[in-house]
């Protein structure tokens, strides 16, 4: 008989990024592998801080055990609030808790600050974080970064399980062009900020193709202009998979600096199409495929250090064909089946 599974999903309606691909992927995946598969989705908001606790609520009274007469055998969540869903074989396959409540309390990226009355609402969040995880089933992370943090802050272990990249079946390489690419929503903690400076520094001639669209796009524009560089920076806006694709392949190298990110699609779709990535020490989960001087450059996250790794690359076409193709080389052995796999084994 057919197993039916759902797939949880918390999404801001009108934003789309790497939790909604990777449930397009999942959904996907399992209804090739024999499957009945399908998401359900609940609206997220996060203002203000006390919604959080709204949140919650809303996913513990959803009622996933059965639909329309039919049992449901299992439940996949994803990310917070998702697994608070009750259910008795729920499976989280986890791509980040709500980070600001935990490592980014008090840093320019959350709205979480050390006072008492947030020290208090983050400490019950966590409380409630802890024990809705600790009912799941199987426990497994998208990253090595995403299951330390579960260990580091809820003493829970997780299996770590990547998957490709949502671009993984149409990406290609293509001749090295002039321009480093930047992919990914134009927030603070993705700090493009940081690349328009260190292009600055990396000398005249390369020029910053900026893919991607979100609330400081704006800001960007006035820090290009402020930096002078503003005639070397495109901001190409949110493309479709083709044009994006495209950019992959004409790109001199991809440059993904975030601040402590859980996986980072980016990363292997340069990887996919035999680009090198530049990035940071302190960038999180693409530290855990880009390895300094072997399939991409990571630098210090300062605009020199980052301008100084982009100079490098501009002057040696060769060095950055050489990291490319080693990175493909690790990138393609990441397919979906064994995740599938892992996953539903934990639903048994």
């Amino acid at each position: 008989m057919t197993k039916t599974v759902l797939v949880c999903e918390a999404r801001v309606p009108f934003v789309r990024g790497g939790a909604e691909y990777l449930v397009d992927g999942l959904v996907d995946r399992l209804l090739e592998h024999g499957y009945r598969a399908e998401r359900v989705s609940v609206p997220f908001k996060w203002y203000p801080k006390e919604a959080l606790l709204s949140q919650i609520a809303a996913w513990r009274l959803v009622d996933l055990t059965e639909a329309n007469g039919t049992p449901i055998d299992a439940v996949i969540a994803t990310k917070f609030p998702t697994y608070f869903v009750r259910h008795p074989h729920k499976i989280t396959w986890l791509l980040h808790q709500y980070r600001a409540i935990y490592e980014l309390c008090g840093t320019p990226y959350s709205e979480f600050e050390h006072t008492e009355p947030d020290v208090n609402l983050r400490d019950r969040l966590i409380g409630l974080d802890t024990e809705a995880l600790s009912e799941s089933t199987g426990l497994f992370a998208i990253a090595r970064n995403t299951a330390s943090r579960l260990l580091k802050y809820n003493g829970l272990a997780a299996e770590t399980l990547y998957h490709p990249p949502p671009l993984a079946g149409r990406l290609r390489p293509g001749p090295q062009g002039d321009y480093f690419l930047s992919v990914g929503r134009l927030e603070a903690t993705k700090r493009v900020d940081l690349i328009i400076r260190a292009l600055a520094r990396a000398g005249a001639a390369p020029r910053l193709v900026i893919a991607g669209d979100g609330p400081l796009q704006l800001r960007l524009e006035e820090e290009a202009a402020a930096a002078g560089v503003a005639s070397r920076v495109t901001f190409a806006g949110s493309v479709g998979a083709e044009a994006l694709a495209d950019l992959y392949a004409g790109a001199l190298a991809v440059v993904f600096p975030p601040f402590d990110e859980d996986y980072g699609y980016v990363t292997l779709e340069a990887f996919l199409a035999r680009k090198p990535v530049v990035t940071t020490s302190d960038a999180g989960g693409p530290l855990e495929f880009v390895d300094d001087g072997v399939t991409g450059l990571v630098v210090e996250p300062t605009e020199e250090a980052l301008g100084s790794a982009m100079a490098r690359l501009q002057g040696n076409p060769r060095l950055a064909q050489e990291l490319g193709d080693a990175g493909y080389e690790r990138a393609k052995s990441i397919t979906w089946d064994g995740v599938v796999e892992r996953l539903m084994a934990a639903a048994r």
